[in-house]
């Protein structure tokens, strides 16, 4: 045979398809997402997340310098809250001395060039488990907005370099924009999850911070899945509010969206690889039907492929020492 152009001797040897490689994966891509608890030396694992932990701040801090070690430059933070704080109004959210803001200022003074971003929604504070407060069977908006506005200059005022609202209320982007900087914040960012979908890959999440819903379901506020122009005309309205960063949730049966989205906005694009694609790879590893670390790669970097600039996953840490071996 006589061929003009032969695609294989681009992949022939491992070196021409490094040079090659049209998606590099590095650990500064990843966000890493830490539970925190109270306590002291308090290191509890997941039941449905094998190899994650729930960490005191003591060991959260061992942590978080690990990771920088590795070459993570981003930590992402979800507190549990004990069910003695929890109530309706997101009270215990706005504790300048909340398990939240301690842990903030302790990461900062510890590693202060980690970049750091905190959770913003009322779930982990509420007694009904919803993103927002609660009024009869009703998730109400604007109110639940002004106590996120007021959260997120809390964990500006502790540190935070990023607030990171997950909650999906209307309109909570421009309210927290405006918060931030009429309170003099002008140096903290948002990364907004811009398309977050009613999904059932979340549920070992809500086992890490006992947060399931007391009744009904999130779809009010979180998106149909069967949706995709929707998911653009939301990022657009959080880029047009002020986000710095928009968000895609979850990442790998979303990766459609995760484009449409690339290809819609000029600020970064972050994906969630959420607690439920993480089980899912632990549990077909520990059966043996795959290999663990090969799924890593292949899925993180599908990710990337995908557009998403950044990706928050439970295999950060796994993930980035497989990329620096």
């Amino acid at each position: 045979m006589h061929l003009i152009r032969r695609n294989r001797i681009l992949r022939q040897t491992p070196a021409i398809r490094a040079m090659v490689a049209e998606t590099i994966l590095k650990p500064a891509d990843f966000i890493a997402p830490l539970f925190v608890t109270e306590g002291k030396g308090v290191r509890e694992e997941i039941s449905s997340m094998k190899g994650y932990y729930r960490m005191s701040i003591d060991l959260t801090l061992v942590e978080v310098k690990e990771l920088w070690a590795l070459g993570i430059r981003c930590v992402l933070l979800f507190i549990k809250c004990d069910d003695d704080r929890k109530d309706n109004k997101g009270t215990e959210a706005l504790n300048p001395d909340g398990l939240m803001q301690r842990t903030i200022k302790a990461i900062k003074n510890a590693l202060p060039e980690m970049v750091v971003m905190t959770d913003v929604a009322l779930d982990p504070f509420s007694t009904f488990g919803h993103d927002g407060i609660v009024e009869g069977q009703e998730i109400v908006n604007d109110p639940t907005v002004e106590v996120l506005a007021k959260m997120s200059v809390s964990h500006a005022q502790a540190g935070a370099d990023f607030v990171a609202p997950s909650d999906m209320m209307d309109g909570r982007i421009l309210a927290i924009r405006e918060a931030l900087e009429d309170s003099g914040f002008t140096r903290t960012g948002i990364m907004a999850y811009s398309a977050k979908y009613a999904s059932c890959f979340y549920g070992p999440f809500r086992d890490a911070l006992d947060s399931a819903p007391g009744f009904g379901d999130k779809k009010t506020y979180q998106m149909d899945y069967a949706n995709r122009v929707e998911a653009v005309k939301e990022t657009l309205m959080d880029v047009e509010e002020g986000a710095d960063i928009v968000m895609v949730k979850p990442a790998m049966a979303y990766l459609d969206i995760i484009r449409e989205i690339r290809n819609s906005v000029d600020v970064p694009v972050s994906a969630y690889h959420v607690s439920g694609e993480y089980a899912m790879i632990k549990a077909a590893s520990a059966m043996g039907w795959l290999d663990e670390n090969k799924a890593v790669l292949e899925s993180l970097t599908s990710i990337r492929r995908a557009g998403a600039d950044l990706i928050a996953t439970y295999y950060a840490k796994h993930a980035a020492q497989l990329l620096n071996k």
